[in-house]
């Protein structure tokens, strides 16, 4: 196992440049999961780390070695892609053993390392299979038997997950998770799916066009989003955002552009009459007889909540309520912001008001 420390990393390709001098520091042991939206630049940075993109400037370090100018299969890594990228004419015990017998390494320890992934993974019945004759998630999941043979200081991970239906996406986050658990192997795991980094990550680093937004533990981010792309990226339903003005000095409240009062539990650094995006997350709206009026819009059960889109005052909002609700679009309900959970952005720049 080894850290992995990208420091200043910008990446062009002729005068396009796609990454912006980017710094990263990933603990030895740590699952570290890149999110963003496509073409933020999360899969370059994951193949410059496997030396299949060159760098432009900066440096890549796994452990204490420079890897800038090291071949691939010099780097110790294992990578999982987002297509299986298995041999179709060879079983899954020789898919699993290939990187293996190109290094020539014992018959016997290859069989060990092969039986102890089967193992870890539930393969062991399926080990003279072909890949035609798997599902998805066997396929999936011997492309990361493949990769634990290997036993590299790193794993890589690309998107692995994009090509499962939903219920068997839930099952490999799990069985990632716990595979990471067991192996306690530096991770570094690229996803545009912030569900997938919130439940599996032990740091979250949130990219958007070339630059890292934003870096830190799971909830941290939920709870302290530093700026307006963070906050709407991650949370689903995403986050409420009302363009508004800070009341006036003694009311701890903001008034939205079309007129809507919103109750605030504090200030902090906010100034009365300040232009500021007021963010309350659908969760953290609740219903209550002393709350506003709000006009339902659409009404969505999901079984353990209900989402409901209103409009307040012209603003549209969506709440999530864990109770069951018989309003219908055209109605009216009365809802109230948890004042202590408003998140305040500065209009101008869309940085977090502390």
């Amino acid at each position: 196992m080894a850290s992995v420390e990208i420091r200043g990393v910008k990446k062009a390709y002729g005068a396009t440049q796609v990454i912006h001098g980017v710094d990263i520091q990933i603990n030895d042991g740590e699952f570290v999961i890149l999110v963003g939206p496509s073409g933020c630049g999360k899969s370059t940075l994951l193949r410059m780390i496997a030396g299949l993109e060159n760098i432009t400037g900066g440096e890549i370090a796994i452990g204490d070695r420079v890897v800038n100018d090291v071949p691939p299969k010099e780097r110790d890594i294992a990578m999982v892609f987002q297509n299986y990228a298995l041999y179709p004419h060879m079983t899954v015990a020789d898919n699993m053993a290939f990187s293996m017998k190109l290094r020539n390494a014992p018959k016997e320890e290859i069989a060990e390392r092969v039986n102890k992934a089967a193992g870890i993974l539930g393969l062991e019945n399926l080990l003279d299979r072909y890949p035609r004759q798997l599902s998805g998630g066997q396929r999936q999941r011997v492309a990361m038997g493949r990769a634990i043979v290997r036993d590299p200081q790193v794993f890589l991970f690309d998107e692995p997950l994009s090509n499962l239906d939903a219920k068997l996406r839930v099952q490999m986050r799990t069985e990632i998770k716990e595979l990471h658990q067991r192996l306690k192997t530096t991770t570094v795991y690229v996803t545009h799916d912030q569900i997938e980094a919130m439940t599996m990550a032990d740091k979250i680093v949130v990219m958007h066009d070339g630059i890292v937004e934003q870096m830190g533990a799971p909830l941290d981010l939920y709870d302290r989003p530093a700026n307006l792309f963070v906050a709407g990226f991650i949370g689903s339903p995403s986050m409420n955002f009302v363009h508004g003005t800070v009341d006036d000095a003694g009311k701890l409240s903001a008034t939205s552009k079309k007129g809507a009062t919103l109750p605030l539990g504090k200030l902090g650094a906010a100034k009365p009459g300040q232009a500021i995006v007021y963010g309350i997350r659908p969760e953290h709206i609740h219903l209550s007889d002393q709350g506003v009026e709000a006009e339902v819009v659409v009404v969505e059960p999901t079984g353990s909540e209900t989402q409901v889109v209103v409009r307040l005052k012209g603003e549209e909002m969506i709440c999530v309520f864990r109770e069951r609700i018989t309003a219908k679009p055209g109605e009216t309900i009365k809802i109230l912001p948890d004042p202590d959970l408003v998140h305040l952005f500065d209009a101008a720049s869309g940085k977090r008001i502390d």
